[in-house]
């Protein structure tokens, strides 16, 4: 029997980082899960679907009887924590449900949580965490999805298991929740000003220890559980980050030079409020030199930039867990930014 994946939510900068993997192995048949389709050519079958109807869950994917792998990526944002809770358990549930009562030779189901789980986004909490440190005081949508599998794996011919990346960073559109992303429209738009580049986050959370996963090192992470789902990733949590740490005022520097900027000091702002006029000038910058149509509300997502540049305690978790049990793949962060902003220059997102 061959491998055939369900991506739930593929075309965030997860499922679409892990989709695009799956593919160049060769040895996947893939199927992607979303509200939306597809604006480029896919290496997979689509199929549109609202996770949050049960009925419209069960009538789309009735027909999928050959499913071997489920990956879950996708999530809904709501105003609060304890309203995240219901509807991303609901999307787990009606994705999983359908599938395995379709598909009998389903093998594993993995999960994508966050290190939100530990509190991360919170305040300090202990570090670096590890996989079985208690979560923060709930409501947390994370926990509630792992319990669900956890309660409803026993007796299944499937395993389950579930990755914590830290900040994913991947070339994806239409998904604005990327700090790449963000730190490129961010400075295209101070060089179209004639300013310098400025850390716009608070000072603490510039000299803070932070990490990041890239977003096709925590694809390979999840090929692996797959591919290792009876064995050493059965019913396992696993952290999975780039395995380096940096400080923001370290590669800052790096990031002015790329950009050919100059660098100034911290100006501490909010980019929800002082990026809000900026539509014209974005617009500018597109006409200017060519790029791609991408839609301002759709580039960035500034007030997930300001929750990244405002954290200003250590994040840091421990990767031993997963390098022990057999995946060693890691990449220096710096180098995996300059990568991004280049792949985002040569599919001609930003300017050059």
């Amino acid at each position: 029997m061959g491998k055939k994946a369900v991506i739930v939510g593929a075309l965030g900068v997860i499922g679409r980082n892990l989709m695009d993997r799956l593919a160049e192995t060769g040895e996947w048949e893939i199927v992607g899960l979303s509200r939306r389709s597809p604006d480029f050519e896919a290496p997979a079958e689509f199929i549109s679907v609202d996770l949050l109807d049960r009925a419209d869950a069960e009538a789309k994917l009735a027909h999928l009887s050959d499913v071997t792998h489920i990956f879950y990526t996708a999530f809904q944002a709501r105003p609060t924590w304890a309203e995240h809770g219901a509807p991303n358990l609901a999307m787990l549930v009606n994705s999983v449900e359908p599938i395995a009562a379709a598909s009998p030779g389903l093998k594993h189901v993995h999960l994508v949580q966050g290190n939100k789980i530990y509190g991360s986004h919170l305040g300090p909490f202990k570090t670096p965490a590890r996989e079985d440190d208690p979560p923060h005081m709930l409501p947390n949508f994370y926990w509630d999805q792992e319990n669900w599998l956890r309660e409803n794996q026993p007796g299944k011919d499937w395993t389950w298991s579930a990755s914590r990346p830290q900040t994913v960073c991947g070339f994806a559109l239409g998904n604005p929740m990327n700090i790449t992303t963000c730190i490129a429209v961010y400075a295209a738009i101070s060089k179209e000003l004639g300013l310098p580049l400025r850390f716009p986050g608070k000072r603490g959370a510039y000299e803070a220890v932070y990490q990041v996963t890239d977003s096709h090192l925590l694809a390979r992470s999840m090929e692996w559980c797959a591919n290792n789902s009876h064995d050493a990733a059965a019913n396992q949590v696993f952290n999975v980050t780039n395995t380096d740490f940096f400080r923001w005022k370290n590669v800052w520097p790096t990031f002015a030079k790329f950009f050919d900027l100059p660098l100034e000091d911290v100006q501490t702002i909010s980019l929800t409020e002082f990026m809000a006029d900026k539509e014209p000038v974005w617009n500018r910058i597109v006409e200017k030199h060519g790029l791609q149509k991408v839609p301002y509300t759709d580039i960035a997502a500034w007030p997930f930039a300001d929750y990244v540049f405002g954290t200003d305690w250590d994040v840091m978790t421990s990767t031993i867990k997963i390098r022990q049990a057999g995946f060693n793949d890691c990449i220096d962060s710096e180098e995996m930014f300059l990568r991004v902003f280049k792949e985002f220059q040569d599919r001609n997102v930003i300017p050059r």
